[in-house]
């Protein structure tokens, strides 16, 4: 009898425990990057179910495709179907009326989690705090067992800076349209929304130009080391613009001169310093009608070059099948990009004089500007006169970025010893350079771009991005080695106010964002300055 009795006890305990709603971790516990604004918790739980669905609230194709990307996101690891309508769910999309902005907020009760923004862009972000929020089983990209709760409470957030941005170096090694796709899979993770393509460099050109074609038959052939180069065609371009789109993030395409042109030279001898067309020749040459055979009699072109030095090149900035070039450059590059800006590069171009490189960037802002796009370019260009909106990108002289606020125009903040993930971590790394210096996490971290700079505050900052400069880096793994987690310390430093920012919180949250990319593979640094 007393064994029957400790049986029916015991049967008793375990219905009563599996039938209960675990508790959850609490809201501020989860490790969310960027840290939101504010974070609270309450008492009790949402846990999703079989019977979960999305509903949107508002109309418009953004709105759909959020709300289909929220449940793409959720059913692999569930294995619910979790079906998406404007009728009934427990997981609510609502677009308000507004200004629209990225500002959001998600409020989660024991019934429902309804996120809310007056734009689609903010109500994406939201979906990406939501996914932090569950556990970290919910990355697998198969059924785990695990019972999906989060605990009840608000989040309300919104970015302290609007541009938020990564730039990834195609030129010195080729990277494939699906590891471009995979970085802006974890850009929009982090809530980052600009991908700065750098597109050439003296190693490669790297985007079809279809009125001078042999920009990618020749000058992307290679890449540095000598390896084979590559080049992405116009409907490739297009392909990963849109993709990007589809998160939120704008692609910037950078064409990097009057210096870093060596593919281009090596391509199109004309465009070098020291060959000159008779003027009735080049009479004969207008938009998108290039005599090629002209061209073809001055063949004195550049050889391919595959070394990392820099510095060496620059177009004939005194010759105007120079201007004809950029010219058709910039409006086929104009019409595949929807995005508002043409970044011009012009940095490093120490063989060019200074008088041919202002007045070659002042009559290069002025063909960005024809076409209906903004320039911006890195710091250097803040010595010419800049166009009116035109963005100056710090990355290495501060009297640059001082020059760029004095004319009235913003600065894109990107210190090289801060935000360049190129840069090795210490003496060890395997990868890297470290001309600037050795970046560890906390090095990424610790900075306010406010007041990195004397004389320049958050009024004359567009916002931060983060470089990523391949000249040692030729795969995805070598990417994600480099790139992470230094990529979420400067998200965060993009997002997230500097007084909400704490480098021991911080270490705390990136120790639960390594579990989430072990999960999906991606073969992070694991900095000693953390206990992963």
């Amino acid at each position: 009898m007393k064994h029957l009795l400790y049986a029916v006890t015991l049967l008793a305990v375990f219905s009563f425990s599996s039938c209960q709603t675990p508790d959850a971790v609490k809201l501020e516990d989860t490790g969310i990057i960027p840290i939101p604004l504010i974070v609270s918790s309450s008492s009790g739980v949402f846990e999703l179910g079989s019977g979960s669905a999305v509903r949107l609230i508002g109309s418009g194709d953004e709105l759909q495709r959020v709300g289909g990307y929220l449940a793409e996101r959720l059913r692999p690891a569930t294995g619910f179907e979790i079906p998406v309508s404007a009728d009934s769910g427990d997981l609510i999309l609502e677009l308000i009326g507004g200004d629209p902005s990225e500002k959001y907020s998600v409020s989660i009760s024991k019934s429902e989690v309804k996120i809310s923004s007056t734009s689609a862009a903010g109500l994406f972000y939201g979906v990406q705090t939501l996914l932090k929020a569950f556990p970290e089983e919910i990355e697998n990209d198969s059924v785990v067992d695990v019972r999906w709760v989060i605990s009840s409470g608000l989040i309300e957030d919104e970015p302290e800076f609007g541009y938020r941005g990564a730039m990834l170096d195609v030129a010195r090694h080729f990277i494939s349209v699906e590891d471009v796709k995979h970085y802006i899979d974890q850009m929009a993770d982090l809530k980052l929304n600009h991908l700065h393509l750098h597109l050439t460099d003296d190693q490669g050109w790297r985007i079809e130009i279809k009125s001078w074609p042999k920009l990618t038959e020749i000058g992307g052939k290679t890449e540095v080391g000598g390896t084979e180069g590559g080049f992405y065609t116009q409907e490739e371009y297009t392909e990963l613009v849109n993709y990007a789109a589809e998160r939120f993030i704008t692609v910037v395409p950078e064409i990097d001169m009057p210096g870093h042109t060596n593919a281009a030279l090596a391509s199109y001898g004309e465009l070098n310093p020291g060959v000159n067309l008779p003027n009735g020749d080049l009479a004969s040459m207008s938009e998108g009608n290039i005599d090629f055979d002209i061209l073809d009699r001055n063949p004195i072109a550049a050889e391919l070059y595959t070394g990392i030095e820099v510095g060496f090149s620059t177009f004939a900035t005194n010759k105007e099948i120079t201007y004809v070039f950029v010219d058709d450059v910039i409006r086929e590059l104009v019409a595949l990009t929807p995005g508002p800006y043409i970044h011009i590069g012009g940095d490093e171009s120490h063989v060019t004089e200074k008088e041919d490189y202002i007045y070659f960037v002042e009559r290069v802002q002025e063909i960005v500007a024809k076409y209906g796009k903004t320039s911006m370019g890195w710091d250097e260009i803040a010595t010419a006169k800049l166009s009116k909106g035109s963005v100056a990108q710090f990355w290495a002289l501060e009297e640059n970025a001082v020059l760029a606020k004095e004319q009235g125009n913003q600065i894109l903040m990107s210190p090289a010893k801060r935000a360049y993930l190129d840069m090795q971590y210490d003496s060890t790394s395997r990868l890297g350079l470290h001309w600037a210096a050795y970046i560890e996490l906390d090095d990424s971290y610790n900075w306010n771009p406010s007041t990195y700079v004397d004389g320049i505050d958050k009024s004359d900052i567009l916002g931060v991005e983060a470089p990523l400069w391949t000249e040692t880096i030729t795969n995805r793994a070598d990417i994600e080695y480099m790139a992470f987690p230094r990529l979420a310390a400067l998200a965060e430093v993009a997002w997230s106010p500097n007084e909400r920012r704490d480098w021991e919180d911080f270490r705390k949250r990136i120790a639960l964002q390594g579990q989430r990319w072990e999960i999906n593979g991606i073969e992070f640094y694991k900095s000693p300055k953390v206990d992963w």
